[in-house]
């Protein structure tokens, strides 16, 4: 652990406020801030209060004096074929319009308006604009079946919706607009208009009179549309963001204005890295965090263009991503693990047809990154590869490497130290602290949380406190929910979530060290580990796993030899405790449409239980696949 980083993340969390107060520096306020942090209401924290700013004018006005031609947006789509490139002047132009639209419907200073779009241009106009109004976005992840939506509507209660007739995957149309329909009527409080993007992929697309308006005529009626920038105080709810929660009702994380834009601004010069005038490309979609805090406002506050990219890690072929980085000239990448295994399975060579020279640095995050695809990339790649942990909730990374502050060796499948600002801790259930090197904990942060961290729940106020503040006896501590451990030279490692871990015979394992253990076997790529009820040992742990050559398991006796192979490498890195009760062989994982394996799912139908809700599937195939072999297990 480097001395310039001890000295940078100590001052952070003992002296905050003149920390922070010296990262504002990195955006415009127009009205000065008068107390960098209120803390008076623990665990709810205030920054910047009394100042003055607006998202939309930090990341488009503010950079028009200098850098009005250079590229901002750049669009994407190998699903329909487009390609557009939008300047700052030429996105400056595209939201006043969009925010002229909005206006027209009524759309002010802290109405909500819900975004149900894909992956184009005119979703991320709709961010900036609204944020230009002071309105409150809530982007739906695009493709939500209609019952999780209209909750969400419910629950944000916008007065304009903005949608698409449909999206594209993997070559198919995905209609919107009849599950938008339906949503509405499932919904109490439906918006009163909503506004449609035709791209003409859904030609049968239902229409509601007096209700349904087409973009494309109001944009035309706002062609020179002059909208001025609604300034907002520093705590004004930016958007709202749902994640999952343990009951039915939708969580949404309620994010800031003033504290976000620094955390953001600050995350682009101390973790990623990113100049003014390069290129960021993040391949996740704005229904995601990641997509608010690294497709759209991040590289545009730090005066960066952003790849929107509509499409497939795979299609047309498994270099498109590389063919990206060389024809845009892109310093920062930010992928998934899960996108990094897929690849994996696919021809080498595609990794090596393209220049990628301009790439500094890929970071991945999302889901912990075991070494042996982390030590694959890097080296395939032979750029650094930064493993990064954070949450919906915080907005921005927990535990980070930051070359901006200083360079400092990785550790493959390690997230390294906590980011500045972060006062990290290892807790015990009971919440008395780890100091030993190696022994598990609960990843928890000690508040008031840093800028750009939820600060509240969507009009549930007690459900923040109850959530996140109430995991440690006596002590106002935030729980991020995961386990980790901390080595001997100061490196974090996340091994799962605390409700995934398995207690067998009373020795708790982390279902993320049995998957690391089995996806180092050559013939593995990729691996699922649940716990299952077990009449003698409370719970025993399952593995799902994915080949990389579906001859290797072509026939029984196949089988039977890699799983008994398997089993072996669990044995020697683990011991026998920790050895699977079965590996089963599957095509595919049941996950969904932002990558993430459904875990929880998995193990209901290992238990003969439901699986929940499964709308978030990308398909049913994973699903049908775990059914199958559990049923042949059997």
């Amino acid at each position: 652990m480097g001395t310039k980083y001890q000295e940078v993340h100590r001052r952070s969390v003992e002296q905050p406020q003149a920390f922070w107060a010296e990262q504002a520096g990195l955006i415009h306020w127009n009205k000065t801030f008068q107390e960098v942090l209120d803390y008076s209401r623990p665990p709810f924290a205030k920054w910047f209060v009394g100042g003055e700013t607006n998202l939309c004018y930090n990341a488009v006005d503010r950079h028009l004096e200098e850098r009005a031609d250079q590229n901002a947006l750049i669009y994407i789509s190998t699903e329909t074929r487009e390609y557009k490139t939008y300047t700052f002047n030429d996105l400056h132009i595209e939201v006043q319009r969009m925010a002229a639209v909005l206006q027209s419907l009524g759309v002010g200073k802290g109405d909500r308006v819900l975004i149900y779009m894909p992956m184009i241009p005119q979703a991320i106009f709709a961010m900036l604009a609204m944020v230009r109004l002071g309105a409150i976005h809530s982007v739906v992840f695009g493709g939500f079946a209609a019952h999780s939506l209209a909750t969400r509507i419910d629950d944000a209660q916008p007065k304009v919706m903005i949608t698409a007739d449909a999206g594209m995957r993997n070559g198919k149309p995905v209609p919107y607009k009849h599950l938008v329909d339906e949503a509405l009527r499932l919904a109490q409080t439906p918006p009163e208009k909503v506004v449609i993007v035709n791209r003409g992929l859904d030609k049968d697309m239902p229409i509601t009179a007096g209700r349904d308006l087409d973009y494309a005529r109001l944009r035309a009626e706002h062609t020179n549309a002059v909208v001025p920038v609604t300034w907002v105080e520093s705590s004004h709810p930016s958007y709202i963001l749902y994640t999952s929660g343990t009951t039915g009702k939708p969580k949404g994380v309620q994010r800031d204005t003033g504290g976000y834009a620094v955390a953001l601004a600050a995350s682009m010069k101390y973790i990623y890295c990113g100049e003014p005038g390069e290129t960021f490309f993040s391949t996740s979609d704005i229904g995601w965090v990641v997509g608010h805090s690294y497709i759209v406002y991040g590289p545009l506050l730090n005066g960066m263009a952003t790849v929107v990219y509509e499409g497939m890690p795979t299609r047309p072929n498994a270099g498109i991503w590389w063919k990206i980085v060389q024809d845009y000239k892109v310093s920062v990448m930010f992928s998934a693990p899960t996108a990094i295994r897929v690849l994996k399975k696919q021809d080498p060579a595609f990794l090596k047809q393209y220049d990628i020279s301009s790439l500094k640095h890929v970071f991945l995050a999302g889901e912990p990154l075991d070494e042996t695809t982390a030590r694959w990339i890097e080296g395939e790649l032979g750029v650094p590869i930064y493993d990064h942990f954070w949450q919906t909730e915080t907005g921005w990374a927990i535990l980070a490497g930051q070359p901006g502050i200083e360079k400092m060796p990785t550790k493959p499948g390690s997230p390294s130290f906590p980011a500045y600002g972060y006062n990290v801790k290892l807790l015990q259930e009971d919440g008395e602290e780890i100091t030993a090197a190696n022994e598990k904990g609960v990843v928890a942060i000690i508040p008031p949380l840093p800028p750009g961290c939820l600060s509240t729940v969507w009009g549930q106020d007690e459900r923040f406190v109850e959530t996140y503040f109430t995991g440690f006896k006596d002590k106002l501590i935030y729980s991020t929910f995961d386990w980790g451990i901390r080595d001997e030279d100061g490196y974090y490692f996340i091994l799962g979530r605390t409700d995934d871990v398995i207690n067998v015979a009373g020795h708790r394992l982390g279902t993320r060290e049995i998957e690391e253990a089995i996806s180092s076997h050559d013939a593995i790529a990729e691996v699922a580990v649940v716990g299952v009820a077990d009449a003698l040992k409370g719970q025993m742990p399952l593995a799902f796993a994915v080949v990389k050559d579906a001859a290797s398991v072509a026939t029984p006796e196949l089988c039977a030899a890699l799983e008994k192979e398997v089993m072996g490498i669990v044995d020697g890195s683990l011991g026998a405790i920790a050895r699977p009760s079965r590996v089963c062989f599957v095509g595919q994982l049941p996950k969904t449409r932002s990558g993430k394996v459904l875990r929880r799912s998995i193990q209901a139908l290992a238990e003969g239980r439901d699986p929940g809700d499964l709308t978030t599937l990308d398909d049913v195939v994973g699903v049908e696949q775990v059914k199958a072999v559990l049923a042949a297990a059997k």
